[in-house]
C-alpha cells in the first residue's frame, strides 16, 4: 500500500499551476487485490489499459519471488517495445527483470533483495546502493520511500525541475535526491547540538547559494573541523558537501531557466557558478544538454 500511495500522490492532482495526469491502477485480473494492510484494493483496469500508457510503473508486491504470469510479462514488453517509459521500484524491479527488459543494463531494488536479484538475473548489473538508476526508457528505484525519489526524478526528467519541485513542495518532500546517493545511512544522525548546527548551516547555504561556499567556511559556521564536518555531513545526508552543493546549484539553475528569462550569465551568478561557461560545463556533464537547450525544452515564460 505504501507503493500505491506514493504513485497516487505524485501523479494525482496537485492544484493550479501543476500538470494533471491520466492515472490508473491496473492488474492482470481486475477486482479486489489483497494488500499488506489487510484492506483489499479494488482495481478496475486490466492489462489492456497499459496499451496506451506513456509511463508504466511496476509496483512491488509480496509475491515478487514468483515471476508474474505471461500476460503481465507480455504487457510490460509490449509497452517498452512501442516506446513507453517503463519503471519499477523496490521489488517491482523483479518483474522487469523477468520480462527481460533489464538484460545488459544497470538496475537497483531494495538493498535487502539486491543479492537475490543479481543471483536470479546474472545478466543484470545490480547496484545495491543507488536510490534509482536511469537507463533511458527503463528506470528502476530502491525500496520503500525511495519510490518518491524515483517518481520525482521521472517528473523532473520529463516535465522539468519547476514541476518536480512544485509537486515535492505540495507533498512537503525534498525536491531532489541524486540517484547515486546511498539508499540508507550506516547510522542515523544523532539529534544533538552538532546536528542542530548542521541544519542551521544547510539552511544558510540555501539562502546564500550565490556565494562560493567552500567546505572550510561551512565547517567554520558549524563550529567543526573540516574533517568532523565532512563526517557528520555524510552521516546526516548520505553524501558529501560537494555533491550536495552540486545538486542544489543545478536544481536552482534548472528552475531559473524554466521560470525566468534571466540571462544564463545571471543564472550562473545566482546559483554560485563563477561564469556561464562553468554552468554550461556542469549542465552538459550532469544533464546531457547545455542550459539554453534545456530552457527551450522546459521554459514556462511567454
Amino acid at each position: 500500500m505504501l507503493a500505491v500511495g506514493i504513485v497516487t500522490e505524485v501523479f494525482g492532482p496537485h492544484g493550479q499551476g501543476l500538470p494533471g495526469f491520466d492515472f490508473a491502477l491496473c492488474a492482470d485480473r481486475p477486482g479486489p487485490v489483497p494488500t499488506d494492510l489487510g484492506v483489499p484494493l479494488t482495481v478496475t483496469h486490466g492489462l489492456d489499459r497499459l496499451a496506451a500508457a506513456d509511463l508504466v510503473i511496476a509496483l512491488p508486491g509480496a509475491g515478487f519471488r514468483t515471476p508474474p504470469g505471461p500476460a503481465v510479462l507480455d504487457a510490460l514488453s509490449a509497452a517498452h517495445g512501442r516506446g513507453a517509459l517503463v519503471a519499477a521500484h523496490c521489488v517491482g524491479t523483479f518483474a522487469l527483470a523477468a520480462a527481460g527488459l533489464l538484460d545488459g543494463m544497470r538496475a537497483t531494488t531494495h538493498w535487502r533483495f539486491a543479492a537475490l536479484l543479481a543471483d536470479r538475473h546474472p545478466e543484470v548489473s545490480v547496484d545495491p546502493d543507488a536510490l534509482y538508476v536511469d537507463e533511458g526508457r527503463i528506470v528502476t528505484g530502491a525500496g520503500a520511500a525511495a519510490g518518491f525519489d524515483l517518481c520525482l526524478h521521472l517528473l523532473r526528467r520529463e516535465h522539468g525541475a519547476a514541476t518536480a519541485n512544485g509537486v515535492a513542495r505540495d507533498m512537503v518532500l525534498p525536491s531532489h535526491r541524486d540517484g547515486g546517493q546511498a539508499q540508507y545511512l550506516a547510522a542515523p544522525a544523532p539529534e544533538d547540538c552538532h546536528d542542530e548546527r548542521l541544519a542551521e548551516v544547510l539552511a544558510w547555504v540555501r539562502e546564500n547559494l550565490h556565494e562560493p561556499l567552500p567546505v572550510a567556511e561551512l565547517a567554520r559556521r558549524a563550529m567543526m573541523s573540516k574533517r568532523s564536518f565532512a563526517r557528520r555531513f555524510a552521516a546526516a545526508t548520505g553524501t558529501t558537501p560537494h555533491a550536495w552543493l552540486r545538486v542544489l546549484r543545478l536544481s536552482g539553475a534548472e528552475e531559473l531557466l524554466e521560470t525566468t528569462d534571466l540571462p544564463v550569465e545571471e543564472i550562473a551568478r545566482r546559483v554560485g557558478y563563477g561564469s556561464a561557461a562553468v554552468l554550461r560545463e556542469q549542465f552538459v556533464r550532469r544533464r546531457g544538454v547545455p542550459p539554453r537547450s534545456y530552457r527551450r525544452s522546459f521554459s514556462r515564460t511567454p
